[in-house]
């Protein structure tokens, strides 16, 4: 699943630590989450999207379609 963690976490100018302690979650989590290795639950993926203001949709893309 592609998705646009980093660049949204960089347009605030945090860290994948910053990002992590805001979410509850470690910072490898987080990068697992940016390099694709890890898709979230879908109660991250909520947390994710209240936390940036988004939908889920406008953070993270289904590859396949």
């Amino acid at each position: 699943m592609k998705n646009r963690l980093k660049v949204l976490r960089a347009e605030r100018d945090w860290s994948q630590g910053d990002l992590a302690e805001r979410l509850g979650v470690s910072r490898q989590s987080v990068n697992a989450l940016e390099t694709g290795k890890y898709d979230p639950s879908l109660p991250l993926a909520f947390k994710i999207a209240r936390l940036f203001g988004l939908a889920i949709e406008d953070i993270f893309q289904d590859e396949a379609a």
